[in-house]
């Protein structure tokens, strides 16, 4: 299932997904990924992830049924 909010921050702050992936110490792929839904982000990463976008961290690991 597609993360479009973590799409949209991303966007929102004119970052592509290589920049961000950069930024979190992951690969332009393995971010694509996560973003896309395909596999969850390790805690280290998401936490990365969150500080550099302003967003709970945790919010990868929420029950979205």
């Amino acid at each position: 299932m597609k993360r479009q909010w973590l799409a949209d921050l991303r966007a929102t702050q004119g970052k592509t997904q290589q920049e961000l992936a950069n930024e979190v110490g992951a690969s332009q792929s393995g971010y694509a990924n996560i973003e896309a839904g395909l596999r969850a982000p390790s805690v280290e990463i998401a936490k990365r992830i969150a500080t550099v976008l302003g967003f709970e961290w945790t919010r990868f690991f929420e029950d979205t049924a």
